[in-house]
């Protein structure tokens, strides 16, 4: 004989409280400065649909250097795009410094990029103007904002800030790789923007060059206080921030934490990065591939709760005939 546990009885007053407190919690995202909530971009050609970005959700607060990594064809570059108001998204949700990326018509899509973000390329010729020198490029996006006071100044102090300060009146093929791009961090800098984008902005540069170009985005980030979000393949780029995501399949996949801390034995401070797996808002976890090879995990796997943890096994039932 089976006994059978009755479940409490579920009252009207147990609902209404368990709708309150749904509505009371904060919204996703609230308090950060980027937000993409379920993110999905789809691409069709010739009736052929596919699938950049399939409900990526990421979150960046206000001040972060962050970086976002990912094997071609992930969706990183797809995301950038989004983030930088250059492409708009098929569905969910995105919001950066207060702006719905999908609610924004063509007039304010463009005031978006001339006053929220920056935007650096990683192909140098695309950042500056040929013809005008580097202090004119840099007064350019502040001029067609309308800011007409204390332009030159400002481009005057960013230059300087990035150590460019000697290209002022020089035109971009007469700098250096480098420099071309610190000048376009500056560019990118002119209006006081409140998230600064760059794709891939060593990737043309030796090692050394990429070194002080990565300084030149640090300067960003902790004299001006700007956010800074970094897509790149360099992993010594990677490293160098505090916080890196990665793209796989159009969903975030991993995020690498770094953290200073103090060996007990030395006394010497070190830098401890650990990887976690992303839980997104539907409860998706990417495991990685290396694992689920290993242990044979393929179509379903066995969870059991344990109470600190969660046990991931896999499937050894075998099909009855």
């Amino acid at each position: 004989m089976t006994e059978t546990v009755s479940s409490p009885e579920v009252t009207l007053s147990d609902l209404e409280r368990r709708a309150a407190a749904r509505r009371d919690r904060p919204a996703y995202g609230h308090d950060a400065l980027i937000t993409c909530d379920r993110l999905v971009r789809i691409f069709s050609t010739d009736g052929v649909e596919v699938q950049a970005l399939q409900g990526l959700d990421l979150l960046v607060r206000e001040g972060e250097l962050m970086a976002l990594v990912g094997a071609s064809g992930s969706g990183k570059s797809t995301l950038m795009n989004i983030l930088a108001g250059l492409d708009e998204p098929t569905a969910g949700a995105a919001k950066v410094a207060g702006c719905d990326l999908l609610a924004m018509g063509a007039k304010d899509r463009l005031r978006y990029r001339r006053e929220v973000v920056g935007f650096v390329w990683q192909q140098t010729a695309r950042n500056l103007l040929p013809y005008l020198t580097a202090v004119q490029n840099v007064a350019l996006p502040m001029q067609l904002r309308g800011r007409t006071k204390k332009k030159a100044e400002r481009a005057e102090s960013l230059l300087a800030l990035l150590d460019v300060a000697d290209c002022r009146d020089r035109r971009p093929h007469q700098m250096s790789g480098g420099q071309q791009q610190r000048v376009a961090i500056a560019v990118a800098l002119a209006n006081e923007p409140s998230v600064l984008l760059a794709d891939e902005p060593t990737g043309e540069l030796d090692s050394h060059t990429a070194e002080q170009v990565f300084a030149a985005l640090r300067t960003a980030n902790e004299e001006l206080g700007t956010t800074v979000v970094i897509v790149t393949h360099d992993q010594e780029v990677a490293t160098e921030v505090r916080r890196t995501v990665a793209i796989r399949d159009g969903r975030t996949s991993t995020e690498t934490l770094r953290r200073t801390e103090v060996d007990a034995t030395t006394g010497q401070e070190a830098v401890v990065a650990r990887e976690y797996a992303m839980l997104d808002r539907a409860g998706r976890l990417q495991l990685p591939a290396d694992y689920t090879e290993a242990l044979g995990m393929h179509d379903r796997v066995m969870l059991e709760l344990e109470p600190d943890h969660i046990g991931i096994w896999p499937d050894d039932t075998t099909e009855q005939t």
